[in-house]
């Protein structure tokens, strides 16, 4: 994928290009992320892959264009685009079981974007943690919010909101390493400047 991007950069429109044609796929992968689902019959919420793409969209776009394209996710399915898990939208979704796990993608970007490039200098070991970190992240605040709105104690939450999705976090999150740069990336001047 590196290669490709220095090959586009080239011909089209450099950095600012890249960013933009990489927030469209990533807001593209979280959606198509939310329509593999798999409902699991004892939580109201599914498996889906969306991890995925919010974990590699940070890797990629750095903190300030991934928090931009989750915002944009979760603005579009309050607005009523059918973006949810199950074509779900609506802004009572981000109420709804699943909120804590949809609004976790905005602090997670966060940290990912923020900690990529010094993650990438400290090894193959410190991105997998990261990109771990990211993934805990969202689950935990997941389970924080289904335990608040089903009245779960702490043994409930675990089983209902944490461990199920583990195996499959696993997966996420080995994916999410291996396809994100593996070299840090130059800081360039654009819109949403990071620092």
């Amino acid at each position: 994928m590196d290669r490709a991007l220095v090959a586009l950069n080239a011909k089209v429109g450099g950095a600012l290009f890249e960013r933009l044609t990489l927030s469209v796929f990533f807001l593209f992968a979280t959606v198509l992320g939310a329509f593999v689902e798999i409902p699991l019959p004892f939580t109201p919420v599914p498996v889906t892959l969306q991890t995925l793409a919010v974990l590699a969209g940070a890797a990629w776009l750095g903190s300030g264009w991934s928090l931009g394209v989750q915002g944009i996710y979760l603005g579009a399915g309050a607005a009523g685009v059918s973006v949810f898990a199950g074509a779900a939208m609506g802004a009572a979704h981000l109420a709804g079981p699943t909120a804590g796990y949809l609004w976790a993608f905005l602090p997670a970007s966060l940290l990912v974007g923020s900690l990529w490039r010094g993650a990438v200098r400290a090894g193959p070991w410190a991105r997998v943690s990261l990109m771990a970190s990211g993934a805990l992240l969202i689950l935990a605040m997941g389970a924080a919010w289904l335990a608040f709105l089903l009245h779960l104690d702490l043994r409930q939450a675990l089983i209902m909101g944490v461990l199920p999705f583990l195996p499959g976090e696993v997966v996420k999150v080995a994916c999410a390493a291996a396809v994100a740069p593996s070299h840090p990336r130059p800081r360039r001047a654009t819109i949403l400047h990071e620092r």
